[in-house]
């Protein structure tokens, strides 16, 4: 018989929430509707963590996450307070969900209706191809059912916890083997494989290396669907934090905590933040990236084997003043030839890819209010190493690299594109790491078979008894949805298990002042090394000023907030693609 899940012991009425990103409100929102008083601290203006937004020339730049799948998990955090999805967003499902470009010239759309991608593949590569089709979209949903709720929405205690028939039934399906080959039984063509399986890039692992289980990314973006929410990607923290203060939360902007006093017994008794302030409290979720936490908690926990970091990535964010229909959907993947190659370049040997795969989002041709009439946003992601691994001066390489992406989209069809750029913001790993991201990449600890699962840093720490981690370092892991589930998991830990939201909830608390909540690995706050009592450490705003002027969006006016100004200079941008 399973063990019972492990809780915070003790009192628990109220709860400190550091990092008003994703994982932050995530949690938030279920601890408010286990019945838990909130407090949110964020070093930010507003919420949103990597998740945030550039205002600049008219433009509406989102800075995190780009790719929106699984919104039934905003719907379910929304729900623990007797809110909607519903209610607080329009999304679009996008279709084609991608669109992926070849260097021979081919393009194909990727759908997720099954008989519409059939045709597709059909199409594009033949009857053949078709069938393993779906035999592919078969073999990853059963992968999705088989480990959804109990290896990545749920608390894992132990290895032994996983024991059992899912356990057995993963197994059979291959998830313990590795991903290119497993895609590879489905597909001849080259081009298909790498449509079906650069998916395991949001976990930091080539194919070639991953588990096949990761798999259920390919699930989430090709079968479950890609969505985009009106009013741009930010629009997602904005109407969580503006749930989380209608049903009681506080929020208070610009309070980066900067100590943790415990008590003689190792329990957290308050957080202080960079102006001194003390506030009390009888838990703590932390959801900055992990060595912040940890420098906080003044405790690493050891492992057999250091933490590998996930290769970062180049943004060049640029609104310009025409687009390119006939290349572009809302999500384009240019994929380069040298695609084995290009991974070694990033993963081993610590230079920029050759010959790039990049991702260009075109947020603008979903939503056209994201800038101004007869302009377009596109944001173009490109893979490259993380500062442990490489050696890159991107203070002066990153100019030049700027350079270099644009001539290469130039070559494979985005005629003009340097010349149309008329606002732009490039952010480099350098910029990640100036924000407190380990090894300057905003996508975490990679998910190896060492760092997967079980294995991955637990949201609880040893020794500390009444603190909680949430965000995308920690378990369940990197992407969109997966952060979601972290902060539920991570108020899990507190709460006891989560009891199911009646039908038809719609009774709010009355709202107080405050506003928002977490992110993948929000940038709310740094700390220093502690001992018991606490050490003081210098704060970190979460982000540096860019370097063009513009502002970033914190709540919505209205919402009752401590500490929002009505805008500020433009920080330095958030996540990548998944969040």
């Amino acid at each position: 018989m399973r063990s019972p899940m492990r809780t915070v012991p003790g009192p628990t009425d109220h709860v400190i929430v550091v990092g008003a990103g994703l994982a932050g409100l995530s949690s938030t929102l279920h601890l408010l509707g286990a019945g838990r008083r909130v407090t949110v601290l964020e070093a930010g203006p507003g919420p949103g963590g990597r998740a945030g937004v550039l205002t600049t020339g008219g433009f509406r730049i989102d800075t995190g996450p780009t790719v929106l799948t699984m919104p039934h998990l905003v719907d379910e955090a929304l729900a623990a307070v007797g809110d909607s999805l519903a209610a607080r967003l329009e999304l679009v499902r996008l279709d084609p969900a991608y669109r992926a470009r070849f260097a021979d010239g081919t393009a194909i759309d990727v759908h997720t209706d099954a008989a519409a991608m059939e045709d597709e593949i059909g199409r594009f590569a033949g009857a053949r191809e078709a069938a393993g089709y779906r035999r592919m979209r078969a073999w990853v949903t059963e992968l999705y059912r088989t480990m959804m709720g109990r290896f990545i929405d749920a608390n894992i205690d132990s290895p032994l916890h996983l024991l059992g028939p899912d356990l057995a039934r993963l197994t059979a399906l291959g998830g313990f083997g590795r991903l290119g080959p497993a895609v590879a039984r489905h597909f001849t063509d080259e081009r298909l494989r790498r449509v079906f399986s650069f998916q395991s890039l949001y976990a930091g692992v080539p194919p070639q290396r991953a588990l096949a289980a990761y798999a259920v990314i390919t699930y989430m973006d090709t079968v479950a669907g890609v969505h985009f929410p009106r009013g741009g990607m930010h629009a997602l923290p904005r109407a969580l934090a503006d749930a989380a203060v209608a049903a009681g939360a506080e929020l208070r902007y610009h309070a980066p905590v900067v100590r943790l006093e415990r008590s003689a017994g190792g329990r957290i008794t308050a957080v202080r933040t960079a102006d001194g302030e003390r506030l009390r409290c009888d838990a703590v979720v932390l959801t900055p990236d992990l060595p912040i936490s940890y420098r906080l908690l003044g405790h690493t926990p050891r492992r057999a084997v250091p933490l590998r970091y996930s290769p970062s990535c180049v943004l060049l964010h640029a609104g310009c003043d025409r687009t390119w229909p006939d290349h572009l959907a809302h999500h384009t993947l240019f994929f380069g030839a040298a695609w084995e190659r290009t991974f070694d370049e990033i993963v081993r040997l610590g230079v920029p890819m050759s010959d790039p795969s990049l991702l260009v989002t075109r947020p603008t041709a979903t939503d056209p209010t994201l800038a101004p009439d007869g302009h377009h946003l596109h944001h173009v992601l490109a893979p490259c190493p993380n500062l442990a691994v490489g050696s890159v001066d991107w203070l002066r390489e990153g100019p030049r690299y700027r350079e270099q992406l644009l001539a290469v989209l130039e070559r494979r069809g985005l005629t003009g594109l340097g010349d149309a750029v008329r606002v732009e913001h490039l952010v480099t790993p350098a910029d990640w790491a100036a924000e407190g991201l380990a090894a300057g990449t905003p996508f975490a600890t990679a998910h190896t078979l060492a760092q997967t699962g079980p294995f991955r840093p637990r949201n609880l720490v040893r020794g500390v008894e009444n603190a909680v981690l949430a965000g995308c370092g920690t378990t369940p892991g990197v992407g969109l949805p997966t952060v979601l589930i972290s902060g539920k998991l991570a108020a899990a830990r507190i709460t006891g298990a989560p009891r199911p939201v009646p039908a038809g909830r719609t009774t709010r608390r009355p709202a107080t002042a405050g506003a928002g909540a977490g992110a993948c690995a929000d940038t709310a706050a740094a700390g220093g090394d502690s001992d018991t009592a606490g050490a003081a450490a210098a704060p970190q705003d979460g982000a540096r000023d860019g370097a063009q002027a513009g502002t970033r969006e914190g709540a919505r006016p209205g919402a009752a907030v401590l500490g929002a100004p009505a805008g500020g200079r433009a920080p330095s941008v958030g996540t990548g693609v998944a969040g």
